[in-house]
């Protein structure tokens, strides 16, 4: 412990794997393993298609590009803490270490937040105006989009770790999950946490929250939109280019608001739940996403095939 008078902060704080089956922890570290090793290769295989395919140098597909290099970096985030604890029970991590890696989730998931509410507006563009739709959204907009999404959660998150620090600490060292989050960093605190909660609700609200009330508004527009079409073939044909996304948005956003939930008024939560619910948030999309656009991007399936098929002669 590190004291200045009365003001107490602890040295390291210990990670929480799977309360009540540490003694499975080895076992259960399979399907982890299994889940990160889907999650890294799956989106690395999504970024070398895309780099290579030259069909694919789309905006849909520059947008797929950043999702892909968002999840590969929430994986490298949580990956060593997670498996450290499964693995070799090394729960303990440094005060500043923890503070940089909540910093990290953190930034990536508003940022992978952005990237779906860029995609949904790519996907409004092609379906409400598919001949302005290259010229609305060229290489360098996308490139812009781009910056400001890392720009955005870069410096909205920036005050977090100061107001965390600035706490006093009082005995409790013992995080809920293997990785590093704000909310469960804030109460372990003594002090007065208000403006923790009220900038943390603040952020959370006009960054994410504003990103889904936006995409929920393009998809109003894009139904609109379809329902205008002329043939029924029309309307399955514009939807469908849209059914990747959806999935995507429901697997980030369902977890996302489960955990958020949970952390702000979910008190009498079993453990196990609030455990269960953090890992689902933080591995099962950057596993699942590039297997959804895989099966239903028929231009990432075509080029998936082509490659394979390249490497087998």
């Amino acid at each position: 412990w590190e004291f200045n008078g009365s003001f107490y902060q602890p040295s390291a704080f210990l990670m929480m794997g799977i309360p009540g089956l540490e003694a499975l922890h080895h076992w259960i570290s399979i399907s982890f393993c299994a889940l990160y090793l889907i999650a890294l290769l799956g989106n690395s295989m999504i970024l070398f298609i895309i780099k290579k395919t030259q069909s694919l140098h789309e905006p849909m597909y520059y947008f797929l590009s950043m999702l892909a290099v968002t999840d590969l970096g929430l994986v490298l985030c949580t990956l060593p803490t997670t498996l450290g604890v499964f693995w070799f029970n090394m729960r303990r991590i440094g005060f500043d270490a923890c503070l940089a890696q909540m910093y990290f989730i953190h930034i990536l998931s508003f940022i992978e937040s952005s990237v779906l509410l860029a995609m949904a507006f790519d996907r409004f563009i092609a379906i409400s105006h598919p001949l302005r739709h290259p010229s609305i959204l060229t290489k360098t907009t996308v490139i812009k989009i781009g910056l400001a999404i890392v720009l955005r959660g870069m410096v909205s998150l920036l005050p977090i770790p100061f107001l965390l620090k600035r706490l006093t600490y009082c005995g409790r060292t013992e995080l809920s999950h293997s990785f590093c989050f704000h909310p469960d960093i804030m109460n372990l605190a003594c002090g007065d946490i208000k403006v923790n909660v009220f900038y943390g609700m603040i952020i959370l609200l006009s960054t994410v929250g504003m990103d889904f009330i936006f995409i929920v508004l393009s998809y109003i527009l894009i139904i609109k939109t379809i329902i205008g079409l002329a043939t029924k073939e029309e309307c399955l044909k514009a939807l469908n280019t849209c059914v990747s996304h959806i999935c995507a948005v429901l697997v980030f956003f369902i977890p996302m608001i489960g955990l958020s939930m949970i952390h702000r008024f979910g008190k009498n939560v079993p453990p196990l739940v609030n455990t269960l619910v953090a890992y689902t948030y933080l591995i099962i999309p950057p596993a699942l996403n590039p297997i959804i656009y895989s099966i239903k991007s028929s231009h990432i399936h075509e080029a998936l095939l082509r490659a394979l098929q390249r490497k087998s002669e």
